[in-house]
């Protein structure tokens, strides 16, 4: 009750990074008849274009050992040794290539289903594998009816197909009872064949819908919570009350720079109450005049009053001082467009003083 109630408030689709970090600790999507498909199909491949040719061989060396059994020296261990030896080599020309087929069809598998990855995750043991409580809700659960509903599609259906395939090569089997019993083996290979072909056929079905179920279950099962998406996004971007407190103490820190700048200003160029910008010019120090300070309302205010105490000239000119507020920057030289204008107050102030401008701040 408590895991449908929880099933039912993840309503919202999981983000990237939850899928991101569910991918990386090895949780996947995996179809579990993939890998029987693979196997039928490697079964296919190994007795179209290998079992005839390792099975030939390998009856050639029986034939040979039966049929003289007198050139075979039997009186000590190494004898059968070498004997069982030779079995072994020859029976290897089966085994390994059926080996490979299947190990090949294994890692195809797995390869077409998801990216190939190398996660401790899937392989450490968890309490839950063991729990009575989980096994529980998986043999009843959902998934439990899914599979339950694959074990009875793969009885009847497969179940039918093959006992369709066996009961139309029953005439063939009553005729080999008379016919020479060389041929027995090529008919054991043509009826395998037939019978893997069927079964593939109906496995590819099943295959087709366990992959599609399996991704809709496990992006089901990654849905989140609205609070889960808030935490993640806290977590992500940081807490914003602390982003907020963050980026307050980083203005306070900016603001009180400024105004331990603003006594070393030439002037300020000053909107009468809503914006003030604090410039530097000496000609020693070369390049254009420097922004020192800025600020809107109580900042300008705070700019215009340390002016002043510091004899600092303040002109009044809101239309410059409000464009200029909009595109000058702290502690960098003012745009090219305002080099005119501000060219124009720093020589007024010099033929108002008749001294050299900023000579008080060098």
């Amino acid at each position: 009750m408590a895991e449908a109630a929880d099933r039912d408030s993840k309503t919202e689709e999981p983000t990237e990074k939850k899928i991101r970090d569910t991918v990386e600790k090895g949780n996947l999507p995996v179809s579990r008849e993939a890998p029987i498909l693979a196997s039928l199909l490697a079964s296919m491949a190994f007795i179209a274009f290998q079992s005839r040719e390792g099975a030939h061989r390998l009856l050639l060396t029986l034939e040979t050992t039966f049929e003289n059994p007198l050139q075979w020296d039997l009186e000590t261990g190494a004898d059968a040794l070498h004997l069982l030896r030779m079995f072994s080599i020859e029976s290897g020309h089966i085994v390994l290539p059926a080996t490979a087929f299947f190990l090949i069809g294994g890692i195809v598998a797995a390869l077409v289903q998801n990216p190939l990855q190398f996660n401790v995750e899937r392989v450490r043991p968890k309490y839950s594998n063991v729990s009575p409580t989980s096994g529980w809700s998986r043999i009843f659960g959902l998934r439990g009816l899914i599979e339950f509903g694959k074990a009875v599609f793969k009885f009847v259906v497969i179940g039918a197909v093959s006992g369709f395939i066996l009961f139309g090569t029953l005439p063939t089997l009553l005729r080999t009872m008379q016919s020479d019993p060389v041929l027995l083996p090529e008919l054991i290979l043509e009826m395998a064949m037939k019978l893997l072909a069927g079964v593939s056929m109906a496995t590819i079905i099943l295959v087709a819908a366990d992959l599609a179920m399996s991704r809709i279950t496990w992006r089901r099962d990654l849905r989140m919570t609205k609070q889960e998406i808030k935490d993640e996004h806290k977590q992500s971007e940081g807490d914003p009350m602390v982003k907020a407190r963050q980026r307050q103490i980083a203005r306070d820190r900016v603001r009180k720079r400024m105004m331990s700048a603003v006594p070393g200003a030439t002037l300020v160029i000053a909107n009468p109450t809503h914006y003030a910008i604090a410039l530097r010019y000496v000609r020693e120090e070369g390049g254009a005049p420097t922004v020192v300070a800025k600020g809107t309302d109580l900042v300008a205010l705070k700019i215009r009053e340390i002016a002043e105490e510091h004899d600092i000239p303040v002109i009044e000119d809101k239309l410059l001082a409000r464009s200029m507020y909009d595109h000058v920057e702290i502690d960098q030289m003012i745009p090219p467009q305002f080099f005119k204008a501000v060219a124009e107050l720093i020589y007024f102030l010099y033929s108002r003083t008749g001294a050299k401008v900023g000579i008080h701040a060098a």
